[in-house]
Protein backbone atom coordinates (compact mmCIF):
# COMPACT_ATOMS: atom_id res chain seq x y z
CA UNK A 1 0.00 0.00 0.00
CA UNK A 2 1.45 3.37 -0.98
CA UNK A 3 1.44 6.45 1.24
CA UNK A 4 -1.65 8.00 -0.38
CA UNK A 5 -3.69 4.84 0.00
CA UNK A 6 -2.56 4.60 3.60
CA UNK A 7 -3.51 8.25 4.16
CA UNK A 8 -7.01 7.75 2.76
CA UNK A 9 -7.53 4.67 4.92
CA UNK A 10 -6.37 6.50 8.03
CA UNK A 11 -8.41 9.61 7.26
CA UNK A 12 -11.54 7.49 6.87
CA UNK A 13 -10.78 5.68 10.13
CA UNK A 14 -10.15 8.92 12.01
CA UNK A 15 -13.17 10.81 10.68
CA UNK A 16 -15.47 7.83 11.18
CA UNK A 17 -14.47 7.62 14.84
CA UNK A 18 -14.85 11.38 15.33
CA UNK A 19 -18.39 11.16 13.97
CA UNK A 20 -19.03 8.65 16.76
CA UNK A 21 -19.28 5.74 14.37
CA UNK A 22 -17.42 2.44 14.12
CA UNK A 23 -14.43 2.22 11.76
CA UNK A 24 -12.38 -0.92 11.08
CA UNK A 25 -10.39 -0.37 14.28
CA UNK A 26 -9.71 2.21 16.97
CA UNK A 27 -7.56 5.02 15.53
CA UNK A 28 -4.51 6.26 17.42
CA UNK A 29 -3.72 9.97 17.51
CA UNK A 30 -1.03 10.72 20.11
CA UNK A 31 -0.51 14.35 21.07
CA UNK A 32 3.26 14.09 21.35
CA UNK A 33 5.26 17.24 22.09
CA UNK A 34 8.75 17.02 23.60
CA UNK A 35 8.44 13.24 23.42
CA UNK A 36 9.26 13.62 19.73
CA UNK A 37 12.57 15.28 20.67
CA UNK A 38 13.44 12.43 23.02
CA UNK A 39 12.66 9.84 20.38
CA UNK A 40 14.60 11.69 17.65
CA UNK A 41 17.67 12.23 19.85
CA UNK A 42 17.08 15.98 20.24
CA UNK A 43 16.71 18.28 23.24
CA UNK A 44 13.74 20.36 24.32
CA UNK A 45 15.72 23.38 23.21
CA UNK A 46 16.12 21.92 19.72
CA UNK A 47 12.41 21.48 19.07
CA UNK A 48 11.30 24.64 20.87
CA UNK A 49 13.77 26.98 19.20
CA UNK A 50 14.04 25.45 15.72
CA UNK A 51 10.64 24.50 14.35
CA UNK A 52 12.18 22.67 11.40
CA UNK A 53 13.68 20.19 13.89
CA UNK A 54 10.31 19.88 15.62
CA UNK A 55 8.69 19.09 12.28
CA UNK A 56 11.32 16.45 11.46
CA UNK A 57 10.90 14.84 14.89
CA UNK A 58 7.10 14.70 14.53
CA UNK A 59 7.45 13.16 11.07
CA UNK A 60 9.92 10.57 12.34
CA UNK A 61 7.53 9.52 15.10
CA UNK A 62 4.56 9.35 12.73
CA UNK A 63 6.51 7.20 10.30
CA UNK A 64 8.18 4.89 12.82
CA UNK A 65 5.17 4.33 15.09
CA UNK A 66 2.67 3.98 12.22
CA UNK A 67 0.10 6.30 13.81
CA UNK A 68 -3.15 7.35 12.15
CA UNK A 69 -2.95 11.06 12.95
CA UNK A 70 -0.62 13.52 14.68
CA UNK A 71 -0.30 17.25 15.11
CA UNK A 72 2.37 18.57 12.68
CA UNK A 73 4.20 19.86 15.75
CA UNK A 74 2.74 19.69 19.24
CA UNK A 75 5.61 21.88 20.49
CA UNK A 76 3.26 24.67 19.55
CA UNK A 77 5.20 27.65 20.96
CA UNK A 78 8.11 28.49 18.70
CA UNK A 79 10.48 30.33 21.00
CA UNK A 80 12.18 32.08 18.08
CA UNK A 81 8.96 34.05 17.65
CA UNK A 82 8.70 34.51 21.42
CA UNK A 83 12.10 36.21 21.39
CA UNK A 84 11.30 38.29 18.31
CA UNK A 85 8.11 39.58 19.94
CA UNK A 86 9.82 39.96 23.33
CA UNK A 87 7.12 37.98 25.16
CA UNK A 88 7.79 38.02 28.89
CA UNK A 89 5.62 35.10 29.93
CA UNK A 90 7.68 32.18 28.62
CA UNK A 91 10.72 30.47 29.98
CA UNK A 92 12.84 29.52 26.97
CA UNK A 93 14.89 26.30 27.15
CA UNK A 94 18.58 27.14 27.40
CA UNK A 95 17.97 30.78 28.42
CA UNK A 96 15.62 31.00 31.39
CA UNK A 97 15.46 27.27 32.13
CA UNK A 98 17.68 24.26 31.37
CA UNK A 99 17.91 23.33 27.70
CA UNK A 100 16.59 19.88 28.60
CA UNK A 101 13.31 21.29 29.97
CA UNK A 102 10.17 22.04 27.97
CA UNK A 103 9.24 25.71 27.58
CA UNK A 104 7.35 27.08 30.58
CA UNK A 105 4.53 29.58 30.95
CA UNK A 106 5.38 32.07 33.68
CA UNK A 107 2.24 33.56 35.18
CA UNK A 108 2.76 37.08 36.52
CA UNK A 109 2.00 38.00 40.09
CA UNK A 110 -1.31 39.67 40.88
CA UNK A 111 0.38 43.08 41.00
CA UNK A 112 1.97 42.56 37.58
CA UNK A 113 -1.09 41.21 35.77
CA UNK A 114 -1.20 42.17 32.09
CA UNK A 115 -4.63 43.75 32.59
CA UNK A 116 -5.58 45.78 35.64
CA UNK A 117 -8.81 45.47 37.58
CA UNK A 118 -10.06 48.88 36.43
CA UNK A 119 -9.48 48.27 32.71
CA UNK A 120 -12.48 46.12 31.87
CA UNK A 121 -14.31 48.97 30.16
CA UNK A 122 -11.43 49.53 27.74
CA UNK A 123 -11.34 45.83 26.87
CA UNK A 124 -15.11 45.71 26.40
CA UNK A 125 -15.12 48.80 24.17
CA UNK A 126 -12.53 47.53 21.68
CA UNK A 127 -10.83 44.18 22.43
CA UNK A 128 -8.40 44.42 19.48
CA UNK A 129 -7.42 47.98 20.31
CA UNK A 130 -6.90 47.00 23.94
CA UNK A 131 -4.59 44.17 22.94
CA UNK A 132 -2.41 46.47 20.84
CA UNK A 133 -2.48 49.54 23.08
CA UNK A 134 -2.37 48.00 26.56
CA UNK A 135 -1.74 44.27 26.53
CA UNK A 136 1.11 43.99 24.02
CA UNK A 137 3.33 46.67 25.63
CA UNK A 138 2.94 44.89 28.97
CA UNK A 139 3.67 41.36 27.74
CA UNK A 140 6.58 42.43 25.53
CA UNK A 141 10.02 43.56 26.68
CA UNK A 142 10.43 45.40 23.37
CA UNK A 143 7.12 47.04 22.53
CA UNK A 144 6.28 50.19 24.46
CA UNK A 145 3.66 52.86 24.54
CA UNK A 146 4.45 56.12 22.81
CA UNK A 147 7.22 57.88 24.70
CA UNK A 148 8.03 54.87 26.87
CA UNK A 149 10.53 53.07 24.64
CA UNK A 150 12.90 53.73 21.82
CA UNK A 151 11.19 53.66 18.44
CA UNK A 152 13.90 51.48 16.92
CA UNK A 153 13.48 48.48 19.24
CA UNK A 154 9.70 48.94 19.30
CA UNK A 155 9.36 48.94 15.52
CA UNK A 156 11.96 46.23 15.06
CA UNK A 157 10.08 43.91 17.39
CA UNK A 158 6.80 44.39 15.53
CA UNK A 159 8.41 43.73 12.16
CA UNK A 160 10.42 40.74 13.37
CA UNK A 161 7.46 39.28 15.25
CA UNK A 162 5.13 39.57 12.26
CA UNK A 163 7.67 38.14 9.83
CA UNK A 164 8.46 35.30 12.24
CA UNK A 165 4.77 34.43 12.56
CA UNK A 166 4.35 34.51 8.79
CA UNK A 167 7.35 32.21 8.35
CA UNK A 168 6.13 29.80 11.03
CA UNK A 169 2.53 29.55 9.88
CA UNK A 170 3.49 29.17 6.23
CA UNK A 171 5.72 26.24 7.17
CA UNK A 172 2.77 24.18 8.40
CA UNK A 173 1.31 23.61 4.93
CA UNK A 174 4.44 21.85 3.61
CA UNK A 175 4.74 19.90 6.88
CA UNK A 176 1.16 18.62 6.56
CA UNK A 177 1.87 17.68 2.94
CA UNK A 178 5.01 15.79 4.00
CA UNK A 179 3.10 13.86 6.66
CA UNK A 180 0.65 12.79 3.97
CA UNK A 181 3.20 12.01 1.24
CA UNK A 182 6.00 10.46 3.30
CA UNK A 183 4.17 8.55 6.03
CA UNK A 184 0.50 8.56 5.05
CA UNK A 185 -0.37 10.35 8.31
CA UNK A 186 -3.35 12.63 8.87
CA UNK A 187 -2.89 16.10 10.38
CA UNK A 188 -4.98 15.75 13.54
CA UNK A 189 -6.46 19.22 14.10
CA UNK A 190 -6.83 22.59 12.42
CA UNK A 191 -7.57 25.95 13.97
CA UNK A 192 -7.26 27.40 17.45
CA UNK A 193 -9.86 28.39 20.04
CA UNK A 194 -10.01 29.21 23.73
CA UNK A 195 -12.99 30.13 25.86
CA UNK A 196 -13.45 33.83 26.71
CA UNK A 197 -13.26 33.10 30.44
CA UNK A 198 -10.03 31.13 30.00
CA UNK A 199 -8.47 33.97 28.01
CA UNK A 200 -9.08 36.39 30.87
CA UNK A 201 -7.69 33.88 33.38
CA UNK A 202 -4.67 32.91 31.25
CA UNK A 203 -3.43 36.03 29.53
CA UNK A 204 -5.20 39.13 30.89
CA UNK A 205 -6.07 39.24 34.60
CA UNK A 206 -4.35 36.01 35.61
CA UNK A 207 -6.09 33.38 37.69
CA UNK A 208 -5.78 35.20 41.02
CA UNK A 209 -6.93 38.50 39.58
CA UNK A 210 -9.92 36.91 37.90
CA UNK A 211 -10.84 35.11 41.12
CA UNK A 212 -10.91 38.46 42.92
CA UNK A 213 -12.91 40.08 40.12
CA UNK A 214 -15.53 37.34 40.27
CA UNK A 215 -16.15 38.42 43.86
CA UNK A 216 -15.99 42.19 43.37
CA UNK A 217 -17.16 42.88 39.79
CA UNK A 218 -18.69 39.77 38.22
CA UNK A 219 -20.82 41.88 35.91
CA UNK A 220 -17.74 43.41 34.29
CA UNK A 221 -16.20 39.97 33.86
CA UNK A 222 -19.32 38.73 32.08
CA UNK A 223 -19.42 41.74 29.75
CA UNK A 224 -15.74 41.21 28.96
CA UNK A 225 -16.37 37.56 28.13
CA UNK A 226 -19.25 38.61 25.89
CA UNK A 227 -17.06 41.22 24.18
CA UNK A 228 -14.41 38.58 23.44
CA UNK A 229 -16.88 36.05 22.03
CA UNK A 230 -17.19 37.27 18.41
CA UNK A 231 -13.43 37.76 18.07
CA UNK A 232 -12.54 34.32 19.42
CA UNK A 233 -15.25 32.77 17.26
CA UNK A 234 -13.79 34.55 14.21
CA UNK A 235 -10.31 33.17 14.93
CA UNK A 236 -11.68 29.65 15.25
CA UNK A 237 -13.66 29.80 12.02
CA UNK A 238 -10.93 31.41 9.93
CA UNK A 239 -8.29 28.90 11.02
CA UNK A 240 -10.50 25.79 10.78
CA UNK A 241 -10.15 22.96 8.26
CA UNK A 242 -11.93 24.21 5.10
CA UNK A 243 -12.98 20.62 4.36
CA UNK A 244 -14.55 20.21 7.80
CA UNK A 245 -12.81 16.87 8.38
CA UNK A 246 -10.58 17.51 11.40
CA UNK A 247 -11.69 19.47 14.47
CA UNK A 248 -10.84 22.91 15.81
CA UNK A 249 -8.53 22.60 18.82
CA UNK A 250 -10.02 23.99 22.04
CA UNK A 251 -7.66 24.01 25.02
CA UNK A 252 -9.67 24.10 28.27
CA UNK A 253 -7.87 25.59 31.24
CA UNK A 254 -9.48 27.28 34.23
CA UNK A 255 -13.22 27.07 33.85
CA UNK A 256 -13.85 23.88 35.78
CA UNK A 257 -14.55 23.10 39.42
CA UNK A 258 -12.60 23.70 41.67
CA UNK A 259 -10.98 26.63 39.82
CA UNK A 260 -14.40 28.25 39.77
CA UNK A 261 -17.65 27.43 41.55
CA UNK A 262 -20.56 25.63 39.86
CA UNK A 263 -22.69 28.84 39.84
CA UNK A 264 -19.81 30.74 38.18
CA UNK A 265 -19.57 28.06 35.50
CA UNK A 266 -23.30 28.46 34.86
CA UNK A 267 -23.27 32.26 34.86
CA UNK A 268 -20.00 33.04 33.06
CA UNK A 269 -18.15 30.14 31.48
CA UNK A 270 -20.88 28.14 29.81
CA UNK A 271 -23.13 30.89 28.38
CA UNK A 272 -20.15 32.55 26.69
CA UNK A 273 -18.80 29.24 25.36
CA UNK A 274 -21.82 27.27 24.17
CA UNK A 275 -22.92 29.74 21.43
CA UNK A 276 -19.46 29.65 19.86
CA UNK A 277 -19.34 25.84 19.77
CA UNK A 278 -22.79 25.85 18.17
CA UNK A 279 -21.61 28.41 15.63
CA UNK A 280 -18.66 26.21 14.72
CA UNK A 281 -21.04 23.29 14.23
CA UNK A 282 -23.36 25.43 12.09
CA UNK A 283 -20.38 25.89 9.77
CA UNK A 284 -19.68 22.15 9.76
CA UNK A 285 -16.74 22.13 12.19
CA UNK A 286 -16.36 19.82 15.16
CA UNK A 287 -14.50 21.12 18.21
CA UNK A 288 -11.94 19.08 20.11
CA UNK A 289 -12.70 19.67 23.78
CA UNK A 290 -9.21 19.10 25.18
CA UNK A 291 -10.39 18.97 28.78
CA UNK A 292 -7.16 19.58 30.70
CA UNK A 293 -7.78 18.68 34.33
CA UNK A 294 -10.99 17.10 35.57
CA UNK A 295 -14.20 18.40 33.97
CA UNK A 296 -16.46 15.53 34.99
CA UNK A 297 -18.56 17.88 37.12
CA UNK A 298 -19.69 19.60 33.91
CA UNK A 299 -20.52 16.62 31.73
CA UNK A 300 -24.28 17.20 31.95
CA UNK A 301 -23.77 20.70 30.55
CA UNK A 302 -21.62 19.45 27.70
CA UNK A 303 -24.32 16.89 26.90
CA UNK A 304 -26.56 19.82 25.89
CA UNK A 305 -24.47 20.32 22.75
CA UNK A 306 -25.66 18.83 19.46
CA UNK A 307 -24.77 15.22 18.72
CA UNK A 308 -21.29 14.77 17.18
CA UNK A 309 -20.52 18.50 17.44
CA UNK A 310 -17.49 17.85 19.66
CA UNK A 311 -14.78 15.29 20.29
CA UNK A 312 -14.25 15.07 24.04
CA UNK A 313 -10.73 14.39 25.29
CA UNK A 314 -10.36 12.96 28.80
CA UNK A 315 -7.42 14.06 30.95
CA UNK A 316 -7.88 13.74 34.73
CA UNK A 317 -11.58 12.99 34.44
CA UNK A 318 -12.77 9.39 34.76
CA UNK A 319 -13.10 8.25 31.15
CA UNK A 320 -15.56 5.51 32.07
CA UNK A 321 -17.91 8.03 33.69
CA UNK A 322 -17.38 10.31 30.68
CA UNK A 323 -18.38 7.43 28.42
CA UNK A 324 -21.56 6.84 30.42
CA UNK A 325 -22.51 10.51 30.21
CA UNK A 326 -21.32 11.48 26.74
CA UNK A 327 -20.43 8.37 24.76
CA UNK A 328 -23.87 8.14 23.14
CA UNK A 329 -23.46 11.66 21.72
CA UNK A 330 -19.76 12.30 21.08
CA UNK A 331 -16.52 10.62 20.16
CA UNK A 332 -14.09 10.37 23.09
CA UNK A 333 -10.30 10.30 23.13
CA UNK A 334 -7.48 9.94 25.65
CA UNK A 335 -7.74 8.59 29.16
CA UNK A 336 -4.40 6.75 29.37
CA UNK A 337 -2.67 8.37 32.40
CA UNK A 338 0.56 10.18 31.60
CA UNK A 339 2.12 8.99 34.83
CA UNK A 340 1.53 5.43 33.66
CA UNK A 341 3.15 6.14 30.30
CA UNK A 342 6.13 7.76 32.02
CA UNK A 343 6.76 5.43 34.93
CA UNK A 344 4.63 2.33 34.51
CA UNK A 345 5.59 -1.06 33.10
CA UNK A 346 4.78 -1.96 29.52
CA UNK A 347 2.39 -4.70 30.62
CA UNK A 348 0.52 -2.19 32.79
CA UNK A 349 0.17 0.12 29.80
CA UNK A 350 -1.03 -2.73 27.60
CA UNK A 351 -3.60 -3.82 30.18
CA UNK A 352 -4.88 -0.30 30.78
CA UNK A 353 -5.28 0.37 27.05
CA UNK A 354 -7.16 -2.90 26.71
CA UNK A 355 -9.42 -1.91 29.61
CA UNK A 356 -10.29 1.38 27.90
CA UNK A 357 -10.94 -0.23 24.53
CA UNK A 358 -13.20 -2.84 26.11
CA UNK A 359 -15.04 -0.36 28.34
CA UNK A 360 -15.24 2.69 26.12
CA UNK A 361 -14.53 1.84 22.48
CA UNK A 362 -16.82 -1.13 21.94
CA UNK A 363 -19.36 0.72 19.80
CA UNK A 364 -16.85 2.95 18.03
CA UNK A 365 -16.40 6.64 18.70
CA UNK A 366 -13.08 6.39 20.54
CA UNK A 367 -9.53 7.57 19.67
CA UNK A 368 -6.52 6.23 21.56
CA UNK A 369 -4.26 8.84 23.17
CA UNK A 370 -2.66 9.75 26.46
CA UNK A 371 -4.59 11.84 28.94
CA UNK A 372 -2.47 14.93 28.30
CA UNK A 373 0.23 16.13 25.94
CA UNK A 374 3.27 13.86 26.13
CA UNK A 375 6.56 15.50 27.03
CA UNK A 376 10.09 14.19 27.35
CA UNK A 377 9.42 12.24 30.55
CA UNK A 378 7.27 9.78 28.57
CA UNK A 379 8.76 6.31 28.10
CA UNK A 380 9.45 5.33 24.49
CA UNK A 381 8.76 1.69 25.30
CA UNK A 382 5.43 2.56 26.88
CA UNK A 383 4.36 4.56 23.83
CA UNK A 384 5.24 1.50 21.75
CA UNK A 385 3.10 -0.58 24.12
CA UNK A 386 0.14 1.79 23.75
CA UNK A 387 0.50 1.72 19.98
CA UNK A 388 0.75 -2.06 19.89
CA UNK A 389 -2.29 -2.43 22.14
CA UNK A 390 -4.42 -0.60 19.58
CA UNK A 391 -3.36 -3.02 16.87
CA UNK A 392 -3.90 -5.99 19.19
CA UNK A 393 -7.20 -5.11 20.85
CA UNK A 394 -8.67 -2.24 18.83
CA UNK A 395 -10.10 -4.06 15.84
CA UNK A 396 -13.85 -4.36 15.24
CA UNK A 397 -15.26 -7.63 13.98
CA UNK A 398 -17.74 -5.67 11.90
CA UNK A 399 -18.13 -1.98 11.32
CA UNK A 400 -21.36 -0.08 10.90
CA UNK A 401 -20.69 0.40 7.20
CA UNK A 402 -18.41 -0.87 4.48
CA UNK A 403 -15.06 0.57 5.46
CA UNK A 404 -13.50 1.88 2.26
CA UNK A 405 -13.89 5.64 2.29
CA UNK A 406 -15.01 8.61 4.33
CA UNK A 407 -18.48 8.42 5.88
CA UNK A 408 -21.24 9.61 3.55
CA UNK A 409 -21.79 13.34 3.31
CA UNK A 410 -24.29 14.67 5.80
CA UNK A 411 -27.86 14.71 4.62
CA UNK A 412 -29.88 17.82 3.88
CA UNK A 413 -31.85 17.16 7.06
CA UNK A 414 -28.70 17.18 9.20
CA UNK A 415 -27.47 20.35 7.55
CA UNK A 416 -30.83 22.01 8.17
CA UNK A 417 -30.70 20.86 11.80
CA UNK A 418 -27.31 22.54 12.22
CA UNK A 419 -28.48 25.73 10.59
CA UNK A 420 -31.38 25.95 13.03
CA UNK A 421 -29.00 26.28 15.97
CA UNK A 422 -28.89 29.78 17.51
CA UNK A 423 -25.09 29.83 17.65
CA UNK A 424 -23.92 33.44 17.70
CA UNK A 425 -27.09 34.73 16.03
CA UNK A 426 -28.48 36.39 19.14
CA UNK A 427 -25.19 37.94 20.26
CA UNK A 428 -24.82 41.71 19.76
CA UNK A 429 -22.48 42.85 17.00
CA UNK A 430 -19.32 44.57 18.28
CA UNK A 431 -18.57 48.18 17.37
CA UNK A 432 -15.50 47.04 15.41
CA UNK A 433 -16.07 43.82 13.51
CA UNK A 434 -14.03 40.68 14.22
CA UNK A 435 -10.99 40.48 11.96
CA UNK A 436 -10.63 44.26 11.77
CA UNK A 437 -8.10 46.60 13.39
CA UNK A 438 -8.63 49.92 11.58
CA UNK A 439 -12.06 49.96 9.88
CA UNK A 440 -12.20 51.10 6.26
CA UNK A 441 -14.99 53.49 7.22
CA UNK A 442 -12.50 55.33 9.44
CA UNK A 443 -9.64 55.14 6.97
CA UNK A 444 -11.60 56.59 4.05
CA UNK A 445 -12.18 59.80 6.02
CA UNK A 446 -8.41 60.38 5.93
CA UNK A 447 -8.09 59.94 2.18
CA UNK A 448 -8.63 62.44 -0.64
CA UNK A 449 -11.45 61.74 -3.06
CA UNK A 450 -10.97 58.32 -4.64
CA UNK A 451 -11.12 57.95 -8.41
CA UNK A 452 -11.27 54.77 -10.42
CA UNK A 453 -12.34 51.69 -8.45
CA UNK A 454 -12.99 52.40 -4.73
CA UNK A 455 -13.88 48.73 -4.14
CA UNK A 456 -10.38 47.64 -5.15
CA UNK A 457 -8.74 50.04 -2.73
CA UNK A 458 -11.06 48.95 0.06
CA UNK A 459 -10.47 45.26 -0.66
CA UNK A 460 -6.69 45.60 -0.44
CA UNK A 461 -6.86 47.80 2.68
CA UNK A 462 -9.08 45.31 4.50
CA UNK A 463 -6.95 42.36 3.41
CA UNK A 464 -3.77 43.86 4.85
CA UNK A 465 -5.58 45.13 7.94
CA UNK A 466 -6.83 41.60 8.63
CA UNK A 467 -3.21 40.40 8.80
CA UNK A 468 -2.53 42.82 11.66
CA UNK A 469 -5.63 41.45 13.36
CA UNK A 470 -4.35 37.90 12.91
CA UNK A 471 -1.01 38.83 14.44
CA UNK A 472 -2.34 40.16 17.74
CA UNK A 473 -5.03 37.52 18.24
CA UNK A 474 -2.62 34.70 17.43
CA UNK A 475 -0.15 36.11 19.96
CA UNK A 476 -2.96 35.97 22.48
CA UNK A 477 -4.23 32.47 21.64
CA UNK A 478 -1.29 30.53 20.23
CA UNK A 479 1.79 32.00 21.89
Amino acid sequence: MNAEQLYQERLARYVTAMRNEKPDRVPIRPFVAEFTAKYAGLTCQDVAHDYSKAFEAALKCARDFDWDAVVPSMVYVWTGLVQAAGLRYYGIPGIHIPHTTAFNYIEPSEDEAFMKEDEYDALIEDPTGFLYNVWLPRVSSEVGRVGEWGAYRNNLSLVKGAMAMLSYFHAFGPQIARLRAESGTVSAIAGIFKAPFDIIADKLRGYIGLTMDMATQPGKVLKACEALMPHLCHVGLTTADPNGQVPIGFWMHRGCVPFITPPQFKSHYWPTLRPIIEEFWKHGHQTLFYAEGNWNYHLDDFAQLPDRSIVYHADRGDIFEIHRKLGHKFCLSGGVPNVLLSYGKTEEVRDYCRKIMEGVAGDGGYIMDASAIMQNDTSIENVRAMTAAVKEFGGYSSSSRAFSSLPPAQTAALIAERQALPGMRDQPSPRIAPGVCFPWEDKIRELPEITGDPALIRKVWESIDSMANTYIWQLLLSF
